[in-house]
């Protein structure tokens, strides 16, 4: 498996809470998408795949929310590449907090990325790469 990349990171803020003083999982877990669409597209990239393919999410297969999240912590959305099939790339997503000196592992989740071409109507799943696998 390759190195983790941080494909987002980001500080928290107050307009990103919930009535408990935490950040909302939904805020984390619009990070987690992009993360993982950014970590796709560079894959694709990296690989020479092809260029008309568009990512699309089709599923977040499971999250884990361990820690809560604060405002100020400074949250790191690290990503490694679980599968690469005809269509589609499963991204595993790690996020950690960076609170001051100590860095906590607060959520982690694996999603589906389907490449599609958006310039037709359809935009049905396209090849990532040519007959014969990833250049």
């Amino acid at each position: 498996m390759a190195e983790p990349y941080i494909a987002v990171q980001v500080p928290m803020m107050p307009r990103d809470t919930n009535r408990h003083g935490t950040i909302f999982g939904g805020v984390l877990l619009s990070y987690i998408d992009l993360a993982g669409a950014i970590t796709a597209q560079r894959e694709l990239q990296l690989r020479g795949g092809n260029p008309k393919a568009a990512f699309v999410t089709v599923a977040i297969n499971r999250v884990e929310f361990k820690k809560p999240v604060l405002v100020g912590d400074v949250v790191r959305f690290e990503t490694t590449i679980v599968r690469i099939g005809r269509t589609s790339i499963t991204v595993h997503i790690d996020v950690h907090a960076e609170r001051g000196a100590e860095t906590i592992h607060v959520t982690e989740a694996e999603a589906v990325f389907v490449g599609v071409d958006l310039s037709t109507p359809d935009r049905k799943p396209v090849a990532l790469f040519p007959e014969g696998g990833t250049s």
